[in-house]
């Protein structure tokens, strides 16, 4: 500005006025979006029937909060631009002061008054400035809802599907339990029966809850064989076929331990039905730990024609392949939200099921039930 030398007080009222306009009509659309989407989420007898409970079905829980946030950062932000608006004028008709009285200046006293106080002016709209700025970035951060970090993730897929999360640990385990079983079989036999457990607890689970339900159901009575179809359907799968193994040897145990409890009970009729109890359960731990440890032995038969020419290390070694892949995919499904990945796991599981999930467990099985047979 002329002989101050600078501009202390830089900005535009008109283009901050302009903003302000639009950030007030943004603000206002926001909070009528909000009040109607909340209206709509509350089952509001204004509005009942199929169409109102497909879409508060499908409604996120967090779009009411977020567009409420959204409408209090844009109203803040009109807040805080109208009051910088009004602060620049006066900034700027002080700025406009001082350059007359340097312009109109005889002395060099009155020239350095008159530019010690636009410095000083200069000085109180850079803080102005900046305290504005901070108001607006900190609207900005509300505005848009942060993604949460990885465990953050990792911990929701948990909560709102726990049948996949119990999916995923019994195939982790599952890999684990094959690679522990080549070298101490005992440790394998331990860890696949709690993975059969969770296999069991995770097709219960899935079982039990309408959505996996429903895509199964489309499918076969509509004709709906979508990627949901697909996807339930290797998960039944590999929930069933983790669970038989375990439930096999659980089976033979209990038939073993019925049958030394009854006969503690005959050879001894005047003792206690507590020590008919203890003889049951010694005989069912024995014979189920027994038969758990034979069935772990069990190839998969399809493996074992495919790879029997080669020797028994590589046979091993390839039967890990399955078990470790179902791990990956378990936990990949945890590290990534896409589509396209999930589909490619939801195809490698399927393959995996058929291959040796499904040929596998039956073999284990009909190993099981042949050691039953009297």
């Amino acid at each position: 500005m002329g002989d101050l030398g600078f501009d202390p007080a830089p900005g535009n009222p008109a283009a901050v006025l302009a903003l302000t306009r639009k950030l007030t009509a943004s603000a206002a659309s926001l909070g009528e979006a909000s009040r109607v989407v909340k209206a709509l989420a509350s089952h509001s007898s204004a509005w009942q029937g199929e169409a109102a409970t497909a879409f508060r079905a499908s409604l996120s829980q967090d779009l009411p909060r977020y567009l409420g946030s959204a409408h209090a950062s844009v109203a803040e932000a009109a807040r805080r631009l109208t009051e910088w608006h009004d602060t620049l004028v006066a900034h700027r008709a002080l700025a406009a002061r001082y350059a007359a009285e340097a312009a109109a200046a005889t002395t060099e006293e009155s020239l350095a008054d008159a530019r010690r106080l636009a410095r000083e002016l200069a000085a109180e709209h850079g803080a102005a400035a900046r305290r504005v700025a901070h108001t607006l970035d900190s609207a900005s951060d509300r505005l848009t809802p942060k993604e949460p970090g990885l465990l953050a993730a990792t911990w929701h897929k948990i909560a709102d599907d726990p049948g996949d999360a119990l999916s995923n640990a019994s195939a982790v385990l599952g890999a684990v339990a094959a690679g522990a079983a080549l070298l101490c079989p005992p440790a394998g036999l331990a860890i696949g029966l709690v993975a059969g457990g969770l296999s069991l607890a995770a097709l219960t689970t899935h079982l039990a809850d309408p959505k996996f339900r429903k895509p199964l159901t489309d499918g076969f009575t509509k004709g709906e064989f979508d990627a949901d179809f697909w996807k339930s359907s290797v998960t039944l799968l590999g929930d069933t076929a983790g669970a038989v193994p375990g439930l096999a040897a659980v089976a033979s145990g209990a038939k073993a331990g019925t049958a030394a409890a009854r006969a503690a009970m005959v050879a001894a009729p005047e003792a206690s039905a507590l020590s008919g109890l203890s003889a049951g359960a010694g005989a069912f731990r024995s014979t189920t730990w027994s038969t758990g440890l034979a069935v772990q032995e069990v190839e998969n038969p399809l493996i074992t024609w495919a790879v029997r020419t080669t020797d028994p290390t590589t046979r091993k070694a390839v039967g890990l392949v399955a078990p470790v892949a179902g791990g990956l995919t378990g936990v990949g499904g945890y590290l990534s939200d896409s589509d396209s990945i999930e589909q490619a796991s939801t195809a490698a599981d399927g393959a995996r099921g058929v291959l040796d999930d499904a040929p596998s467990a039956g073999a284990k099985a009909a190993n099981a039930w042949a050691a039953m047979r009297p």
